[in-house]
């Protein structure tokens, strides 16, 4: 039975560590410290990579959808742009629960700038350059954050 109880202890600590980390909103997940730092070389050398990661957290998949718009605009197609935007606004707004606490000056940043991305893509005749502009504002404040 003592050998049992040796065994078990370790691993609810273990769990309620990881427990403790998950709900205090933690970006990483415990014991990533040295494989993120062996790997961050690599990364350094994406600008996409390495900035992605901020005091919001993993902002990767927002940055993609907005790259995806921006294309889209260079492109000049801004009736899809403008559909493509949706996605990013319904992500971000599923998010903000998450991510607000984490950083709500940074969070209203990034937010202030989607909003203008999307009235530029929504106004009643958009322009290229206008979206385009948006865009790329949008792009440099996910990289800024």
């Amino acid at each position: 039975m003592r050998d049992l109880l040796s065994l078990v202890r370790p691993v609810a600590a273990t769990s309620a560590i990881a427990v403790l980390a998950l709900a205090a909103g933690c970006s990483k997940p415990a014991g990533t410290a040295a494989a993120s730092t062996a790997s961050a070389a690599p990364e350094a050398n994406s600008p996409v990579q390495a900035k992605t990661a901020s005091r919001l957290g993993d902002l990767t998949a927002f940055r993609s959808i907005a790259a995806d718009v921006a294309a889209t605009v260079d492109k000049g197609d801004l009736p899809a742009a403008k559909a493509r935007i949706k996605d990013l606004e319904v992500a971000w707004d599923s998010a903000e629960a998450g991510l607000k606490p984490r950083s709500p000056q940074d969070w209203h940043t990034v937010d202030k700038a989607i909003d203008r991305a999307l009235a530029a893509l929504r106004a009643d005749a958009p322009t290229q350059s206008n979206c385009k502009k948006a865009m790329s504002d949008l792009l440099k404040t996910f990289d800024s954050v």
